[in-house]
């Protein structure tokens, strides 16, 4: 699409069409990311519109196959099957209190993170507000209806979503209160809020409590593979997440064989600095050594800024372009604190009016450890998420669905391919932060391990806290609300691991082909300016450019 608006390629009117589809079917995700036109809606989750929504993804991709082969084709034709896999997996039925992916509980983590920067942005946002309601009778319904077809929810997180939902009944000011508005609006917003909003999720509370809870699955029973259909619903997901065809056993079997690969890094660098000589005895040292955990709040959010400023210094020796702003660091609000990540990335507004943001969970800060801060720094932010989803924006030469397609296995991948590129960038303090990036990959591997032994191999709750306690080196406090995410968020810890695989199968497959070459440099702009890209397509276009290069070959 040109900057006139004008469709140039045909295959950009079946870009747009797909992108208002990804935004019907996400709502608060396409405000956050900035697709245009939804910004006053909320999702509605009755399976008739769902089954509008697969339709509409099917006729998209009829389209697509029509067309001459080409990058965004390839893309369309991974999203379009990636919604019509997430439709049929049917999460929204049974997931309850997941921050990011429970539908009535995401509303407290995107809708106050959306700002209005205009009159008709504030009317769209309290037209959104006014939506509640109904939304969170038909996240009831769904969730009935899950209980009649026997799908039920896990009692634990059934449980937390009501302890969330009775957070914010008790919060003031409301979660909800966009202060900006102008002074009708703002009498408009408190009304609904007071007279729509609160009943509603009043209302929802006492469903979950009296209708759902009591049916809920034990923790013995938490994976999808305990549902009827739940294998397909889990390949599925796991296809959305890695674009691969990988099964959930190949994926146990790397899981396992990483972790144990990863026990010399962990000798070598411990023996320097501890003094101790096994994998073992490393871990052991970093779960238990309380000197290793956070005196307070402010000292967590202070080292962020820190850490986040020093990668940013860098960054010039390793890339050709960056992104045009730099990244903030928040915590994570007291609401959502208790059952957040450690930390998380939210990206910045096309139109300006929001920052990429790195967000600290300063939550029980004196349990926490300090060595892992550096590199979930550069995992999020620099250069991580933030250069890759900030400079994404920036790519006007793209289709808009492709500077904003959400392609898990690609972010996640790029994320953690980056704390192993910070190590290469000299960007880690000292060595007790390198066995902090160490510990961060014992999680990601491991998660190929516990996320497929959940939901495809009927792993416990409890079976899956002990495998991280025994090979990961994660606070008590991060093992239970990481593993109550992977229960509710199925396949997407998939993606971290099988994508930073990829990255670097790619690289060294360039730096083989091409030598002396190779420009550093030109990969990452290579990788980085097509916007995010299934695996298999970003195998394509570094193949193509390694092709180009060795010849001498134009774009």
């Amino acid at each position: 699409m040109d900057r006139g608006g004008q469709v140039t390629d045909p295959i950009d009117g079946v870009a747009d069409r797909l992108l208002d589809l990804i935004g019907a079917e996400d709502p608060l995700e396409a405000s956050l990311s900035g697709i245009p036109g939804h910004d006053h809606e909320l999702r509605d989750l009755s399976q008739e519109a769902d089954a509008q929504l697969r339709d509409r993804a099917v006729r998209v991709a009829a389209e697509a196959e029509l067309a001459p082969a080409g990058v965004t084709r390839s893309v369309i034709l991974q999203l379009a099957a990636s919604l019509v896999d997430k439709l049929n997996a049917g999460l929204t039925d049974h997931v309850i209190a997941n921050f990011f992916t429970a539908p009535a509980i995401r509303l407290a983590t995107y809708i106050p993170r959306v700002v209005p920067t205009s009159e008709q942005a504030e009317r769209d946002y309290v037209r959104r507000l006014s939506e509640i309601p109904r939304y969170l009778v038909q996240a009831a319904d769904r969730n009935r209806a899950a209980i009649a077809d026997q799908r039920f929810p896990v009692a634990r997180m059934a449980h937390a979503a009501i302890e969330h939902i009775d957070r914010y009944l008790n919060q003031s000011p409301d979660t909800f209160a966009q202060p900006s508005l102008t002074d009708g609006l703002r009498v408009e917003r408190d009304r609904v809020l007071r007279d729509a909003v609160r009943p509603a999720f009043a209302q929802y509370r006492e469903i979950l409590r009296d209708e759902v809870a009591p049916h809920a699955r034990p923790d013995d029973k938490p994976g999808l593979c305990w549902l009827p259909d739940g294998d397909a619903a889990y390949d599925a997901m796991v296809r959305v997440h890695t674009t691969t065809a990988r099964t959930p056993e190949q994926l146990h079997r790397t899981g396992l064989e990483l972790i144990e690969a990863l026990a010399e890094e962990y000798a070598s660098i411990g023996s320097r600095v501890f003094g101790v000589g096994t994998a073992a005895e490393v871990q052991e040292r970093l779960r238990t050594d309380h000197s290793l955990r956070w005196g307070n709040a402010d000292e967590i959010i202070t080292h962020a800024r820190a850490t986040i400023s020093r990668a940013e210094g860098v960054a010039p020796q390793w890339f050709a372009r960056l992104p045009e702003k730099r990244c903030l660091v928040e915590k994570v609000p007291d609401a959502e604190a208790p059952g957040a990540a450690g930390a998380y990335y939210t990206s910045p507004a096309l139109d300006g009016s929001r920052e990429g943001t790195y967000w600290a969970n300063t939550y029980k800060a004196t349990e926490r450890d300090r060595y892992s801060a550096e590199s979930i720094a550069f995992h999020e932010a620099v250069p991580g998420h933030h250069f890759q989803i900030a400079f994404a924006q920036q790519l006007t030469d793209l289709h808009l669905l492709r500077r904003l397609a959400s392609i898990t296995a690609y972010a996640e991948g790029w994320a953690l391919y980056a704390e192993r590129l910070a190590d290469e960038m000299g960007l880690f303090s000292d060595d007790l932060a390198r066995l902090g990036m160490l510990a961060e990959d014992s999680m990601r591997a491991a998660r190929l391990v516990v996320d497929t032994g959940l939901h495809a191999m009927g792993w416990t709750r409890e079976q899956t806290v002990e495998y991280l306690r025994a090979n990961t080196v994660m606070t008590e406090v991060d093992i239970q609300s990481e593993t109550d995410r992977y229960i509710e968020d199925p396949g997407q810890a998939l993606a971290y691991m099988v994508g930073r695989l990829e990255f670097q199968r790619v690289r060294g497959h360039a730096e083989q082909e091409l030598g002396d070459r190779f420009d550093i440099k030109e990969f990452h702009d290579l990788v980085l300016s097509g916007g995010a890209l299934p695996m298999p397509v970003l195998d394509e276009v570094v193949t193509d450019w390694i092709t180009r290069v060795a010849t001498n070959s134009p774009a």
